[in-house]
């Protein structure tokens, strides 16, 4: 037997998924990939690694 009825299924999924359009609340998407204002960024690695540059700058000195 060939692949006509899989391919068939698979086309007729594909078309499905093209047309689906979901209800989308933007307003709780936008709260939650938002960041809040009053919290800074902090780098919570940055005492542990030190910065490449630095390293370079050793570097060149010896």
């Amino acid at each position: 037997m060939g692949r006509g009825r899989q391919k068939a299924k698979h086309t007729k999924l594909a078309r499905e998924l093209k047309s689906f359009s979901p209800a989308v609340d933007y307003s709780a998407l936008e709260r939650e990939l938002g960041h809040p204002e009053d919290d800074q960024y902090v780098d919570r690695w940055a005492d542990q690694y030190a910065d490449e540059d630095e390293d370079e700058d050793e570097l060149e000195k010896a």
